[in-house]
This record gives C-alpha cells, sequence and structure tokens, in this order.
C-alpha cells in the first residue's frame, strides 16, 4: 500500500473488528488515531469505567459509533446515555463531553468545513 494514504494506524487489506483496534487499559483513555488532516480526524477511543473528556467544542460536527459499553454524553445541557450500537451526532461549536458510566469504546468521526456555506 502507498505510504501516502489518508488511513494511517491500520492494517490493510484485512478484515478487522473495530473494537478489537484499541485496548482499555485501567485508569485510562486510550486513542488510535486512523486518520488526520484539517478537515478530517478518525479516531478509535477505549474509555475505562469513570474516565472522560471533559467540556470542550469543536469546528466541525462529530459523529460518534459507541462500539462497546455505555457512555454519558454531554452537549449543550442535554444529557444522552449512550450504548453498544448507537450512534450520536455532536455539532459544530456546541460544548460537549463524555464520561465512561461503564468501560466503553467508541469510533469518532469529526467533519470540518472547508470553507462557509
Amino acid at each position: 500500500m502507498e505510504k501516502n494514504t489518508l488511513i494511517k494506524n491500520i492494517p490493510f487489506s484485512e478484515a478487522l473488528t473495530m473494537a478489537g483496534l484499541v485496548d482499555y487499559e485501567e485508569g485510562r483513555v486510550v486513542s488510535r488515531t486512523l486518520a488526520q488532516r484539517s478537515d478530517l480526524s478518525i479516531t478509535l477511543f477505549a474509555f475505562d469505567k469513570g474516565e472522560g473528556i471533559s467540556a470542550h467544542s469543536a469546528a466541525g460536527d462529530a459523529l460518534v459509533h459507541v462500539l462497546d459499553g455505555k457512555a454519558e454524553i454531554t452537549i449543550g445541557e442535554e444529557k444522552i446515555i449512550a450504548s453498544a450500537g448507537e450512534v450520536v451526532v455532536m455539532p459544530a461549536n456546541i460544548p460537549h463531553a463524555l464520561d465512561a458510566i461503564e468501560k466503553f469504546k467508541m469510533f469518532l468521526v469529526v467533519v470540518k468545513p472547508q470553507y462557509q456555506l
């Protein structure tokens, strides 16, 4: 495979389970970046129970696909409980946070506009 591909840190031409690409670590949030550029970010995360990401906002819309476990996702003033198999979209420029109710893994895609509409 070419070294100039967008996707990194994952074997090519293999069938893999997404959740199997990132491992839990006690007391930590573990991440594995699969693609990163100015308009697109694709990252896998594994959160130990009780771990989280504090409130922040992003310039792009973020799609979270929960692969395993359960998380509380706060978007603005709204709290959502998301479990394995569920998807939540966090809109651009709205503060959001994530907290692991139990160990959980997520696939995160952030898409940023290249220009203003």
